[in-house]
């Protein structure tokens, strides 16, 4: 098992019950739960039984899916807690993908003042992007993560066997973090990536490891997100407002499909703001074209979009706030970009033809 460090709690990869049943011994708690949802119920739940050996637990049973990334669902888990008359000291373990561990963990932070709690991601989105930095959140008002908090677990365990369960939509959405951790941090890595052909073929075992180091040096740098880590947000401006906007209709994206939208229009803003050299530009969009597909933006919509990211948790002075990059590899942190721009990236988006 791979053990990456970090200032407050270690990352354990590798199969669950080669380390979490020695650091579950080490602890002492008054009662264990679990929060999951029907699909990491039936999908991922026997592999933690599996791992825990008949240790008791209780089931903390919430909807699937980000439209429940809300304060009703938080409403739900609370009286679950309370109903079962769980005290400060008891220990909450989030199995599931990224829904499940920002809200999992959401509700444990702020119940009672503070429960501790564990997470598992099981998808590879979550591997990938939660399982660092301690962000915890919901969506309110059709605005992602705009209610929430910094609190770290006491541990996140990563096994890739979770991933055998996921369908290939949700791997590609996965995906996307591994695509935008090499553009904005490592152009060595970002030429490794794309040369994949087919994720049928990646070992996800040993594909984790490079972007959960270059999340790990981002993160300690600026754990509170003053500074560099606002790097992580690259693609995720315009990707978060596409989510946003596609969860109200009838064709819903998952987070790495949109943010897969977001890194196309902000490497073409990074052209046209920074001087990302336009070959590049289209080297990044053919790639992600090719992984993704495409999902046009109606300009109809334009207004939304663009209501949505002046909305955006990360802005600052009132002005919407971009990380880019140039060169690749390198992020460039508070960029920030007309509306008459943004809209020009859209349109650069959709104008781009299926590979």
């Amino acid at each position: 098992m791979e053990t990456i460090s970090l200032k407050h709690y270690d990352i354990f990869a590798g199969p669950l019950d080669s380390g979490l049943p020695a650091f579950l011994a080490g602890l002492a708690y008054s009662r264990l739960f679990v929060t999951v949802d029907e699909n990491t119920e039936r999908h991922c739940l026997p592999r933690l039984q599996a791992a825990l050996g008949g240790a008791p637990f209780a089931l903390l049973r919430t909807p699937a899916g980000e439209q429940h990334k809300n304060l009703d669902t938080c409403r739900l888990i609370w009286q679950q807690l309370m109903e079962q008359e769980a005290g400060r000291d008891a220990l909450l373990i989030n199995l599931g993908g990224g829904v499940i561990g920002d809200m999992g963990g959401f509700c444990a932070a702020t119940f009672k003042r503070g429960i501790r709690f564990i997470q598992i991601p099981t998808t590879l989105l979550a591997q990938l992007d939660a399982s660092i930095g301690g962000k915890l959140g919901i969506d309110f008002f059709q605005l992602k993560n705009s209610i929430g908090l910094f609190q770290d677990p006491l541990a996140v365990f990563i096994d890739p066997a979770f991933l055998g369960a996921l369908p290939a939509r949700e791997i590609r959405s996965g995906f996307a973090e591994a695509i935008k951790h090499s553009l904005i941090a490592d152009a060595a890595q970002w030429e490794q990536i794309r040369r994949i052909s087919s994720l049928d073929s990646v070992d996800w075992g040993a594909a984790i490891l490079p972007s959960l180091l270059i999340k790990k040096r981002i993160v300690e740098e600026d754990p509170w997100e003053k500074g560099i880590r606002k790097a992580l947000n690259f693609g995720h401006t315009v990707g978060h407002a596409v989510e946003s906007l596609a969860l109200e209709s009838d064709a819903p994206l998952l987070h790495g499909e949109a943010v897969a939208i977001g890194m196309v229009c902000e490497a073409y803003l990074s052209h046209r703001l920074l001087g990302l050299p336009l070959p590049e530009v289209e080297q990044i969009s053919r790639f992600i074209i090719r992984i993704f597909g495409r999902h046009p933006i109606p300009p109809r919509h334009y207004p939304t979009l663009l209501a949505l990211m002046r909305n955006d948790k990360k802005n600052e002075a009132g002005l919407v706030n971009f990380s880019l990059i140039n060169p690749l590899g390198h992020a460039c942190i508070n960029q920030h970009c007309s509306p008459e721009l943004i809209a020009e990236s859209l349109d650069y988006y959709n104008a781009l033809g299926n590979e």
